[in-house]
C-alpha cells in the first residue's frame, strides 16, 4: 500500500560530500520509490549549515513538526538519511519521536540504519543516538580548541563591544560610540566622576548600550576593564568568570583592530581601578542580615525597584544607586516604618476599605489561583505562537489572529481577577481589621524580637511603595 512520506535533510558546516543536500535528497527519493512511498515537494524539509544539537534552532525541522500535527495527517513516515540527521541530542530525539508517534502515528525511518519493529531495535536505535551525541560533544570540544587557538592569535570570535562594529570579521570603530568610550575613560581616570555619576551622565544624554538599555555603574565598570579599547582581545576558554577580569583562565592577545583610547589613558584608569578595589573591597553576602522589619518590602514609586539599605539608617532606590533611576528615593528607615505603622493604625481604627487578595484557604482564593494559572498559560501560548511565527510555522496573518484571540482571553481573565480584589468580603472584614491591629501592636512593641516583626510584616504586607516627590506611601496587602 502506497504511503505518503516526508523527507528531512540536515546539512551542517562540518558535513562531508556524502551528507550534502543533493546527496541526501537523492538517496531518500530512491528509498521511497523502492518502498512504495510518495514524497511530495512541499514535504521536503531541509536545514542547511545548521547543527543538530538543538531542535528549536532548526526552522525547517520545527515546520515539519508543526505540519505533522495537522488533521488529516499529511504523511505517515519521516525519512532521514541517518538518525543523527533527525537529532544529535538524545533528549530531542526521544521527545519528538514520541510526540510524532503518540499524537500522529508517524514513524521516523533511517534509510541507512535499517531497524526491525522489535525490542532489540529499540536498544540499537538508542545506541546509534548515543554515538551521535558523543560525536556532537566531541566536536564541541574540538571547536573550543579551535577557538582557543584563534584567541591566542588575537582573532575576533565574539560580538562587538560598545564603540565597535564588525566588518569582515574585524572590529571597526563606530565614531559616535567611540567618543563616549573616551569620555568614560577620561572622566574616570581624571577623577572627575565615579562610575555611578558617569552612568547617570550618559543616561541624561540619551546614550544607549548596544542592546538599547540604559547605562548602569556595572556597564561603566565593564567598559573600564575591557582591553579591547587598546587593541587587545580577551577570551575565556571556559566561558565563565565574565566579570572576573583578571582570572587565570583568561587569554589576552594583541589584535589588529584600531584602538579607541591611548595606552597612557588605559594605564591611568587601571591604576585607579586597582586603588579603588583595595579601598572598597566587595562586600560579602553569605547570608542576608535582617536589620529592619520593613527590609525587602519597600519599592521605588518611580522605577519600581527595591529600596535597599544605603547607610545604617537610610533606604535608597537600587535603580538610583546603579544610575538607571533619575530620582533619589532616600528616606530614613525609622521615619518610613513609623509612617507605615500610622497608616495601619488609621485603617483598623477607622475601618478604611482596602483591597485584599482572598485567603489561601478560601474558595475565592482557589478561584484566584486558577485565574492566575490561566493568565500564566496565556503568556506561554503567546511565546509559543511568536516562536512559531519566527520559525515560519505560522504566517503573519495566523500569528495576528492567534494573538488577538489570546488578548481577548487575557482581558477577560484580568477583569475577573480585579473583581475578586475590589473589596474584602463582609464576613472577612472584622478578621482583616483584627489582623492589621495585631500586626500594628507587634510592630510598635519594643519587647518583640526583630525576626518576629519581620515575619509578621511580611505575612500581612505584599509591598510598600514610596513616592518621594509626593512624600507618601502606599501599602499593598496580601
Amino acid at each position: 500500500m502506497t504511503k505518503f512520506a516526508a523527507a528531512y535533510i540536515r546539512v551542517s558546516t562540518d558535513d562531508q560530500l556524502e551528507f550534502s543536500l543533493d546527496a541526501q535528497i537523492k538517496a531518500l527519493k530512491e528509498y521511497a520509490k523502492r518502498n512504495d512511498m510518495i514524497i511530495l515537494k512541499e514535504h521536503i524539509y531541509a536545514d542547511e549549515g545548521i547543527s543538530g544539537k538543538r531542535a528549536d534552532k532548526r526552522p525547517a525541522f520545527m515546520k515539519m513538526i508543526a505540519t505533522s500535527k495537522k488533521k488529516p495527517r499529511p504523511f505517515e513516515v519521516i525519512l532521514v538519511h541517518k538518525f543523527d540527521r533527525f537529532a544529535r541530542s538524545r533528549e530531542d530525539s526521544v521527545v519528538y519521536k514520541s510526540m510524532l508517534k503518540r499524537e500522529s502515528g508517524i514513524r521516523v525511518i533511517s534509510i541507512t540504519e535499517q531497524m526491525e519493529d522489535d525490542k532489540f531495535s529499540v536498544i540499537l536505535e538508542a545506541m546509534l543516538e548515543a554515538m551521535a551525541e558523543y560525536y556532537s560533544l566531541n566536536l564541541s570540544d574540538e571547536v573550543k580548541k579551535g577557538m582557543t587557538e584563534k584567541a591566542t592569535r588575537g582573532e575576533l570570535q565574539t560580538g562587538p563591544c560598545f564603540g565597535y562594529k564588525v566588518e569582515n570579521n574585524q572590529l571597526v570603530v563606530v565614531p559616535e560610540e567611540a567618543k563616549y568610550v573616551r569620555l568614560i575613560f577620561e572622566k574616570f581616570a581624571n577623577q572627575e566622576m565615579g562610575m555611578l555619576q558617569i552612568a547617570r551622565y550618559l543616561n541624561d544624554l540619551g546614550v544607549k548600550t548596544h542592546r538599547g538599555c540604559k547605562f548602569e555603574n556595572r556597564t561603566v565598570d565593564y567598559i573600564l576593564n575591557n582591553p579591547t579599547y587598546i587593541s587587545i582581545l580577551r577570551w575565556n576558554p571556559k566561558g565563565k568568570y565574565t566579570r572576573k577580569f583578571h582570572h587565570e583562565d583568561i587569554i589576552l592577545a594583541k589584535s589588529k583592530h584600531e584602538s579607541i583610547i591611548s595606552q597612557e589613558l588605559w594605564d591611568k584608569a587601571q591604576e585607579l581601578l586597582k586603588m579603588r578595589k583595595e579601598l572598597y573591597r566587595k562586600r560579602q553576602h553569605k547570608s542576608v542580615k535582617i536589620r529592619h522589619w520593613s527590609q525587602g518590602l519597600v519599592k521605588c514609586g518611580d522605577c519600581g525597584r527595591s529600596l535597599c539599605i544605603s547607610t545604617i539608617n537610610y533606604y535608597q532606590c537600587n535603580g538610583y544607586s546603579k544610575g538607571t533611576c533619575k530620582r533619589s528615593h532616600s528616606i530614613k528607615i525609622e521615619k518610613l516604618e513609623k509612617a507605615v505603622c500610622e497608616q495601619l493604625r488609621e485603617i483598623f481604627q477607622n475601618k478604611i476599605e482596602i483591597n485584599v487578595i482572598p485567603k489561601k484557604t478560601s474558595s475565592l482564593s482557589n478561584e484566584y489561583k486558577l485565574l492566575q494559572k490561566e493568565l500564566s498559560r496565556i503568556d506561554d501560548k503567546l511565546k509559543r505562537i511568536k516562536e512559531a511565527y519566527k520559525n515560519g510555522v505560522d504566517s503573519l496573518e495566523e500569528y495576528k489572529e492567534g494573538k488577538e484571540l489570546l488578548d481577548v482571553e487575557r482581558k477577560s481573565l484580568e477583569e475577573k481577577l480585579n473583581a475578586l480584589q475590589i473589596k474584602v468580603n463582609d464576613e472577612q472584614d472584622e478578621n482583616i481589621y483584627k489582623r492589621i491591629k495585631n500586626v500594628y501592636e507587634l510592630l510598635t512593641d519594643e519587647n518583640v524580637p526583630l525576626d518576629v516583626k519581620y515575619k509578621t510584616s511580611h505575612f500581612l504586607i505584599s509591598k510598600i511603595v514610596y513616592y518621594k516627590e509626593a512624600n507618601k506611601i502606599e501599602i499593598e496587602y496580601k
